[in-house]
């Protein structure tokens, strides 16, 4: 009998011990091998729209500016395998994204990224493909691209606002609308390419609650156009990335972006962007591991509002808030702190999106 009840209890003190030797080790871990930057690029072209494109000089620039500065480019797939086992990575470890599949890119950055030996994925909507619109690529280029080790990911069947309802749609409607939708486009990308990494570029960077909800149900990773690094805090269902173009294009801030540290968050009091019921002021409450970080150097960005400084309610959690109604469509609010150690900059964004006041969306 005594054996019976004093087994279990050892049994429980290793599993707590090996708990704390965990937790032990990975403080141990410096933050600068706790992320990676995730860079994001739609159009690498001399006459692509500028608010979407960079030049392939600038593109070059950008990789050279990698390799001169000891980055290290990885897969995506890298990283989220990094954050769920939560192992470390070469510090200044960077991923490059590519959304919806243009011709250029295969064009112009395809062949830059071979010669500097940089992995990358592309993200790609089927109906533009299918339909053959001008300036896509094609199937054949696309499995070609695959079979020289670019990773092919879902950006939806045809671009579409995922998280808005159709007229008089329900709930369950509308997400077996959506999970169908991703499907369909899962299942089509792997007889294509003979790839399926079941990971999801967000159209338009827009998603909600229910969503991140049932893509974590099936297994997959989602990625949207919040700013900020990505690493062993973040979401696998809302891995922020830096869009990469026109004025964002720029290597003196975009060095600092490149240079950016996953930010320690440890607790959040909001998880879906996506407001309701006219709560267009959220007010989000945020718990972080200060060991690295000075409460007075954070400083946090309402899109459209300005820099706002956070209300401190504790050693380690602040609140931030807009003094305005964010409008409708999307919205952000970006907080960063400087390391204690290095100096390099934490990165957070919490990224919003509401309709009008009558229900309705906005166009863009």
């Amino acid at each position: 009998m005594f054996k019976n009840w004093l087994s279990p209890l050892l049994s429980a003190l290793c599993v707590l011990a090996a708990f704390d030797l965990w937790a032990n080790e990975s403080h141990t871990i410096p933050p600068e091998q706790r992320g990676a930057v995730i860079l994001q690029y739609h159009h690498v072209s001399d006459t692509g729209p500028r608010s979407t494109s960079v030049t392939p000089a600038e593109f070059r620039q950008q990789m050279q500016y990698l390799k001169d500065n000891g980055f290290t480019v990885i897969q995506l797939s890298a990283l989220v395998d990094a954050i769920r086992q939560q192992t470390p990575l070469a510090n200044k470890s960077v991923v490059i994204t590519f959304d919806d599949g243009y011709q250029d890119i295969a064009a112009n950055a395809h062949p830059i990224l071979a010669e500097f030996g940089f992995p990358y994925t592309l993200f790609v909507a089927i109906e533009p493909i299918e339909k053959g619109y001008r300036n896509m690529m094609d199937w054949a280029t696309l499995a070609a691209l695959a079979k020289e080790g670019a990773e092919i990911a879902n950006h939806s069947y045809g671009h579409e606002y995922l998280v808005r309802m159709s007229a008089g749609e329900t709930a369950t409607q509308w997400l077996a609308r959506v999970s169908d939708n991703i499907e369909r486009t899962e299942a089509t990308i792997l007889a294509h390419t003979g790839q399926s990494h079941k990971t999801l570029a967000y159209p338009y960077g827009e998603y909600n609650a229910d969503l991140q909800e049932w893509l974590a149900q099936q297994g997959y990773i989602a990625l949207g156009q919040q700013s900020g690094a990505a690493g062993w805090s973040s979401g696998l269902t809302a891995l922020p990335r830096f869009p990469v173009a026109g004025p964002y294009a720029d290597m003196s801030s975009l060095s600092v972006k490149m240079h950016s540290l996953n930010m320690p968050v440890e607790q959040q009091n909001i998880h879906d962007p996506l407001l309701k019921d006219g709560q267009w002021r959220p007010q989000l409450q945020i718990t972080l591991d200060m060991t690295d970080i000075h409460r007075h150097q954070m400083m946090c960005f309402i899109q459209g509002q300005g820099a706002k400084a956070p209300q401190w309610i504790s050693e380690n959690s602040f609140t931030i808030q807009a003094e305005l109604d964010l409008p409708p469509g999307r919205s952000r609010y970006n907080c960063t702190a400087p390391s204690k150690a290095t100096g390099r900059y934490y990165w957070f964004s919490q990224a919003w999106v509401r309709p009008r006041d009558d229900g309705s969306w906005p166009t863009h």
